[in-house]
């Protein structure tokens, strides 16, 4: 048996955004989204105050090494086509039975 957890952390800057109450309303659809379309664990973890920045973490769990990179690669995608946020950084951990 094997099993294989992907992590990646997005560091964002938010578009027109002027208080927290708006950067909710960027931040949260992108996590439902990347849960609703990809069955991964998300939430914003860092950044928390600052009203233009936002860090979004994601994890999934599989036992197919090519599967869950694929599931990486299209939340990443995701992530950097929305136009109103800037992706200034991603952070892609890979952990396998080995580590």
């Amino acid at each position: 048996m094997h099993m294989y957890v992907g992590t990646l952390s997005f560091d964002l800057l938010l578009g027109d955004v002027h208080s927290l109450k708006e950067k909710r309303s960027v931040v949260r659809p992108i996590v439902a989204e990347l849960q609703r379309k990809y069955a991964v664990s998300a939430a914003e973890v860092d950044h928390m105050n600052l009203h233009r920045r936002a860090v979004i973490g994601l994890a999934a769990v599989s036992g197919d090494a090519a599967h869950l990179t694929d599931v990486l690669d299209r939340c990443e995608r995701l992530v950097a086509g929305r136009p109103e946020v800037e992706l200034l950084s991603v952070r892609r951990r890979f952990h396998g039975d080995d580590d």
